[in-house]
């Protein structure tokens, strides 16, 4: 195992991740547990630490071993962070997560090289490295779940733009005086319009002027993005109508980053993208009606293979790339060891 392998954390606002990664992306153990939020830092920190040492000691890994064994460890989070100092400085998803310097944490957990990205670059990277996007160069990754996140592959190399914070595309506008997005705060994103959530919240607006719905049936709180789905394949009207506008917005969104960037591949991952072609099958059409006639015919849109492991392949893959490979520029990512 040795230097063949890394530790990789992936820390979500619902649940975290812990797995030890070889290079080919075989999984040698994968643990999660949730993340619990509401109890604070310290309390998700310590949760998480010690899921990392579980995850060591079922790959057969005892902690005094793992320094030799282990190329470093890499983790996945989403922003803001700072991804060249390892901190994360306020990411909306866990409240009271201010300036948290993970890298040098994880490093005094586990005596490991540590690196810390945005959970969407992860995910980019991830798919591209051991997933869908092998022996592609140019990559675009979606993850539409409880909010759109995502990351771009371009020329071979994870972009990550100025402050370590670029790439995000579920905060392209598609609607100027939209609805306001959850995350940001501003008006029109395309989370605001196909997340698992926004999905589920505008169901539940419509029911406010119309009930003639299977819908109408449920309480508020199972009214979700799978239950849209269903209904809509089941012929309900309304909800066929909000799954066909989800449609056509994500392909807008999609035609313009394929304009933009050109991609050979783009990959949807994420809860929402479960339903599988009732999603794919519209969004294609659509994105080959509106994007540019060369980058419409350039790009493939395919779902994402890492599942429920996504977000540790993810983590995995920035590890080896940033403590093993080197930056557009030809100097040595930034490291913390």
């Amino acid at each position: 195992m040795t230097n063949s392998s890394v530790l990789a954390l992936d820390i979500g606002g619902t649940k975290l991740a812990a797995g030890v990664v070889r290079e080919d992306g075989e999984t040698l153990s994968f643990l999660t547990v949730p993340t619990r939020v509401e109890e604070g830092p310290e309390a998700c920190l310590d949760r998480l630490f010690t899921l990392g040492h579980a995850a060591l000691s079922a790959a057969g890994l005892a902690p005094q071993d793992a320094r030799r064994a282990l190329l470093g460890c890499g983790i996945g989070c989403g922003g803001p962070l700072d991804s060249t100092s390892g901190v994360l400085v306020a990411p909306p998803h866990l409240p009271g997560w201010l300036n948290i310097p993970i890298a040098q944490l994880a490093h005094d957990a586990y005596g490991l090289t540590s690196v810390l990205d945005n959970d969407g670059t992860a995910g980019a990277a991830g798919e591209w490295r051991f997933g869908a996007g092998r022996g592609t160069r140019h990559l675009v990754y979606l993850t539409v779940s409880t909010g759109v996140g995502g990351g771009f592959v371009i020329d071979g190399r994870t972009y990550r733009g100025a402050a370590g914070n670029g790439g995000e595309p579920g905060h392209i506008t598609v609607r100027s005086e939209g609805r306001t997005c959850k995350s940001c705060g501003r008006a029109g994103c395309l989370e605001a319009y196909v997340s698992g959530t926004s999905i589920a919240e505008r169901a539940r607006e419509a029911l406010e002027f119309d009930r003639r719905t299977v819908l109408a049936g449920l309480p508020d709180d199972e009214i979700t993005a799978a239950e849209v789905a269903r209904a809509a394949r089941e012929g309900d009207e309304l909800a066929a109508e909000l799954w066909q506008e989800t449609c056509e917005i994500l392909a807008q969104g999609l035609a313009s980053i394929v304009n933009l960037y050109e991609p050979e591949l783009v990959v949807l991952g994420g809860g929402v993208t479960r339903t599988g072609e009732q999603l794919l099958a519209p969004v294609r059409e659509k994105v080959a009606r509106l994007a540019m006639g060369p980058a419409a015919g350039a790009a493939r849109i395919v779902t994402a293979t890492g599942g429920d492991r996504a977000g540790v392949l993810g983590a995995a893959a920035i590890a080896f790339e940033r403590l093993t490979e080197h930056d557009g520029a030809g100097t040595p990512m930034p490291t913390l060891s």
